[in-house]
Formats: C-alpha cells, structure tokens, sequence
C-alpha cells in the first residue's frame, strides 16, 4: 500500500498510539523485539491504508493485534471484521490476541506467535 494513501489524521493517532502503550502491549512488543535477530521487522501502531495496526511486519504482510476489553463489545467485534476483511484484502494475515493471554502466559505466547510465522522466518532466514 502507498505510503501516501495514510490519512495524516491516522499518522497523528499513530504517533499518539506509540506514545500510549498498554501493559499487554508494552509485554508483546518485548516478546516481538525477541524475532528480530532473525529477521522479523515488526513495527509498532502502522497504519495501513485507514486502519492502524498495533504490530506489523510489513514485508512479511502479518499483523498482530492486541485486544482490549473494547474488542468484546458488539460494536467493537464488528469494527474488528471490518478492519481484518481489509487487512487481508491487502493480503495480510492478522492475529489476534486478547490482554489476558498476553499478560498471563507470555512464553506460551512466544511459541504461539513462532508457531504462526515460522514459514517467514525461514524465508528471511534463508535469504
């Protein structure tokens, strides 16, 4: 996606989002920073197109989110399909995980997330 296709209201809330980490996403950022040795690029609260995702890997097309009490909502359960129809349009893969999960099992979800992107890290790997 072209980079000038973000909104610079979206870059403004982006910047704000970085500066206003939640505990669950300060924890999966630290998990997060542990791939990048071997080559997976994560970046923090990335618009794309008019959505922000709180982790991409923009080469590897994954997205990570982080969700809230504000995800189990109606409302918030319908905006989230929304969001990942268009993430996947745009040919990610999006995966989700509540705060509980994070803040509860971390290295559980270590394994979990190297699970779900072990194929683009060989592929970085191999490169």
């Amino acid at each position: 996606m072209a980079h000038s296709n973000i909104t610079s209201l979206t870059r403004t809330r982006a910047k704000r989002l970085r500066r206003e980490r939640t505990k669950a996403e300060q924890i999966m950022w630290n998990i997060l920073r542990d791939f990048h040795p071997r080559g997976a690029r994560f970046r923090r609260e990335t618009p794309i197109g008019p959505y922000i995702a709180d982790f991409a890997w923009l080469i590897a097309r994954i997205v990570i989110e982080v969700d809230g009490d504000s995800h189990e909502t109606d409302a918030g359960k319908q905006h989230d399909r929304r969001r990942d129809a268009f993430m996947m349009q745009q040919g990610f893969t999006v995966l989700r995980f509540d705060n509980d999960q994070i803040i509860g099992n971390p290295d559980h979800l270590t394994q979990l997330i190297e699970s779900k992107i072990a194929e683009r890290l060989a592929e970085v790997g191999a490169s």
